[in-house]
């Protein structure tokens, strides 16, 4: 039972969003000499009323609110409460009835996308350990899979935090229990006590899923000190709702956070990331610093659009928590036809049953068909795979004449 997230008519959404608006300051309307920012600037872009009295996304970008902080803990910048409690509610709808967290127990913001939200659960956690247990920086290790996205290399380098990855196997992409063991003993053999687990939900080549299982099974076995965060970007908006069963939410003890990406399921603006935490974690990243700030600020971003966070809650609320399930079902039907049509190709592929990213070894690709379809491949240079993602646009006549333009191929070359 959906206990946040409903399904709300375009009239209502403009009721509320406008009503957000009027509850923030106006710079217009006040006497704001203290803020340095101000409403779009108005030589460059449009601000008529009349044009904008039906596009309330339009007119949160043109008043400009500024979401800077983490609104779940309290104290914000006063300015913009009406739309800062917007985002509050999207972060449970997403913590809550997308996660299946218990209501006021997660914090969260809109991040600018999955790398700084990846990015903010390792400062988060690279901190808890320096200050809660008295760790060394050298001794912090991030432990992910060799398909884990690249922004944990980049929060590697950003933090001066060892980056371990653990081979999969390379048909199914499954972790595997020796993999993990040996990268994990390796690291400790190099000093490591403390790990900052990624498991993935969904990645973004192969649209495989961690075993979350296994890996605490091993962590605990190792007998190290361990966080779980959970890189959602790419399935957070599709995983919980092709898989009722996932063991990746906040239900499960060992999570302590997630990622998701509203820019690319939800077809969001981009911009549209989200970090999610349990309560009385993201406090290890407070900037004190911030002290002009209302409330302080404990995001890496700081400074961010209101905009965006309305524009998300407005696509959730449109569809309502049924229509989503029936648009991944949607999803889920167009992928599993398109599994079907290379099976009977004898095309290899790898596609985990709940995904709707289809992977295809790159020896039944050729090149200019690559290029005519923008398939992406694994790697520019020497491609050992192409994925085909099924998204909103991609429907059943976009995908046969993918499949046809195959069996062309196959027929030639048998």
């Amino acid at each position: 039972m959906n206990q946040v997230w409903i399904k709300k008519s375009q009239d209502k959404l403009k009721e509320e969003v406008f009503r957000a608006l009027e509850e923030n300051v106006s710079y217009i309307d006040k006497s704001i000499l203290g803020v340095p920012a101000s409403y779009l600037n108005d030589k460059v872009f449009n601000q008529d009323v009349a044009f904008l009295k039906d596009a309330p996304f339009l007119s949160a970008l043109v008043q400009n609110p500024n979401h800077i902080g983490c609104h779940t803990l309290g104290a914000s910048e006063s300015f913009f409460t009406g739309t800062h409690a917007i985002e509050k509610e999207l972060i449970e709808i997403c913590a809550v009835d997308i996660l299946k967290g218990n209501i006021g127990e997660q914090d969260g913001y809109i991040a600018s996308g999955g790398t700084e939200a990846n990015i903010q659960a390792i400062w988060i956690y690279r901190n808890y350990f320096q200050k809660e247990l008295g760790a060394e920086q050298s001794e912090i290790a991030i432990i992910c899979s060799e398909d884990s996205h690249y922004s944990m290399d980049k929060a590697s380098n950003l933090l001066s935090i060892s980056l371990y990855k653990y081979l999969v196997d390379q048909e199914d992409r499954s972790v595997k229990k020796e993999c993990l063991i040996e990268t994990i003993a390796l690291a400790k053999t190099e000093g490591k006590k403390y790990f900052i687990f990624v498991a993935n939900m969904m990645t973004t080549m192969f649209g495989s899923i961690d075993d979350i299982e296994l890996i605490v099974e091993v962590l605990k076995e190792q007998e190290v000190l361990f966080k779980i965060h959970v890189d959602g970007a790419y399935g957070g908006f599709y995983y919980p709702f092709s898989n009722e069963e996932s063991l990746l939410t906040f239900k499960n003890p060992a999570i302590s956070s997630f990622t998701l990406d509203a820019h690319k399921m939800a077809q969001s603006p981009y911009g549209t990331g989200i970090f999610l935490i349990r309560k009385g974690l993201i406090e290890y990243v407070n900037t004190k610093e911030a002290s002009y700030v209302e409330g302080e600020d404990f995001t890496l971003i700081g400074s961010r659009s209101g905009a965006n966070a309305i524009a998300v809650w407005m696509i959730l609320c449109k569809n309502g928590p049924f229509g989503w399930y029936e648009k991944i079902f949607i999803l889920q039907k167009r992928a599993e036809w398109l599994s079907k049509q290379l099976d009977k190709l004898n095309i290899a592929y790898y596609r985990n049953s709940f995904s709707n990213i289809i992977t295809i070894k790159s020896a039944s690709i050729e090149k200019d068909l690559a290029e005519k379809y923008y398939l992406v491949p694994d790697n520019h240079t020497k491609p050992k795979w192409y994925k085909v993602v099924i998204m909103e646009h991609v429907t059943v006549d976009l995908l046969i004449l993918l499949v046809q333009d195959l069996e062309k191929i196959n027929s030639l070359k048998s």
